[in-house]
């Protein structure tokens, strides 16, 4: 019996490992996609000949494009599938109400997430992650062959979305001149501009035209339908248990990262490398940004997950687990670092240190990260990003979950007592 608990326990841990090295893996994939909208801005990521980005620059970013931009925050929408799940059993078995506490859980994230773009910078994520957690409550409660089903239907949407070969002559294949113009201006502003400047320039320029907006909303409505699948698959993996025992799952992993991953990659070269070969009026050409990142995301996971299948594990992981416990705080601290190098009122490298140079920086500034966090964390238990969530999330000063009064269940023993002989209550 002790030597079952205690392998129970084991496999406990290592889920609860492979979950937060999970978290701190994606994210040094989530800034060196970043770096690209930290030093060419939102817009300008796509259009690097404005730049004058070219040879081995532009070599080097479409070996980015194919093997991490869209490829890494879709591990952090699976993980916070996932996430959501685990929470909601956590607190089903407190007896407390799930979708109240996701929904204080999602309005802050929203909130902090609109701080972060309107105050910081215009690349946000957790906004969207915000308004995404209230979309997913419908599907909290759901069997996971419903989860895998509604995963499956819309991965497929999206890749029909990709096939319909692209037109050159087209006039939304190719950047507006307001946009051209919007461009060309924030290489200025974001520059040399002073903090003032570029939060002006952020929230009040106009990068659209009618076209663009009408392109833009089209964008939006179809968002969900390239983004939802991971979520709900991360959902599904927490319900079947799919990282509850790596070392039993160790074939499985295998298998599934040895046909994800080809196909991934794949399918993001043939998106990426096309248009630079001038065969971008092929069929299935935007597969690779639609479907190919996803199916990547996903093959990244199980690679990472062999890494837990086995006795031991390395130093190094617990450096991810580690800044996987902060994912949050590390997450908004990289928008901190990397603004200020790459913004006016910093070091100014805004355009000017190149594709190459810019993800070594990017790098640098994840190992400061991968180096602090254990540090941190043996004084804190906690980021004060997550702490001031859990705060809000359980309605308490501790972070922690409130026990549920038992009023009605002693008012029920209280009238089971009375009901009892006198000799029986009082020998009990």
């Amino acid at each position: 019996m002790l030597n079952t608990e205690v392998i129970e326990l084991s496999t406990y841990k290592k889920r609860v490992q492979l979950i937060d090295g999970l978290r701190g893996f994606s994210l040094v994939g989530i800034v060196l996609a970043n770096m690209l909208i930290f030093q060419y801005g939102l817009f300008g990521e796509s259009a690097l000949h404005l730049f004058g980005i070219k040879g081995a620059d532009m070599a080097f970013h479409s070996f980015l494009e194919v093997t991490v931009v869209g490829s890494f925050m879709p591990i952090f929408a699976f993980m916070f599938g996932f996430g959501m799940i685990k929470l909601s059993e956590s607190l089903k078995t407190r007896e407390l109400r799930p979708k109240c506490h996701l929904a204080r859980r999602f309005l802050l994230l929203f909130i902090i997430g609109l701080l972060h773009s309107t105050f910081l910078w215009e690349g946000d994520i957790l906004t969207f992650y915000g308004i995404t957690g209230f979309l997913l409550l419908l599907f909290l409660n759901r069997k996971p062959k419903t989860l895998f089903i509604w995963a499956t239907i819309l991965l497929t949407g999206a890749g029909l979305l990709g096939l319909p070969a692209s037109d050159p002559s087209d006039p939304l294949a190719a950047p507006s001149q307001e946009m051209i113009n919007y461009i060309v201006q924030s290489q200025d502003v974001y520059g040399n501009g002073s903090y003032t400047e570029i939060k002006d320039f952020r929230n009040n320029a106009d990068p659209f035209g009618e076209m663009d907006k009408n392109f833009i909303l089209l964008a939006l409505v179809l968002a969900p339908v390239i983004t939802l699948p991971m979520f709900l698959l991360g959902m599904r993996s927490a319900r079947i248990g799919t990282f509850d025992d790596p070392p039993a799952m160790r074939r499985t992993y295998s298998h599934r990262a040895a046909f994800l991953i080809p196909v991934g990659l794949l399918l993001k070269a043939y998106g990426v490398l096309a248009p630079q070969l001038g065969v971008e009026s092929w069929p299935g050409t935007g597969i690779g940004t639609t479907l190919g990142g996803m199916l990547l995301a996903l093959g990244y996971i199980y690679a990472f997950a062999l890494l837990y299948t086995g006795s031991g594990r390395a130093a190094l992981m617990a450096r991810f687990e580690a800044v996987g416990r902060l994912s949050l705080t590390n997450y908004l601290m990289q928008s901190v670092i990397c603004t200020t190098i790459f913004y006016g009122y910093g070091l100014g490298l805004f355009g000017r240190a190149g594709v190459f140079v810019g993800a070594l920086i990017a790098l640098a500034v994840y190992c400061i990260q991968l180096w602090l966090s254990p540090v941190y964390l043996k004084k804190f238990s906690s980021g004060p990003v997550e702490y001031v969530l859990r705060i809000w999330t359980y309605l308490s000063w501790r972070g922690q979950p409130r026990k549920k009064k038992r009023k009605q269940r002693t008012l029920l023993e209280s009238e089971a007592n009375s009901l009892e002989p006198d000799g029986a209550a009082a020998n009990r």
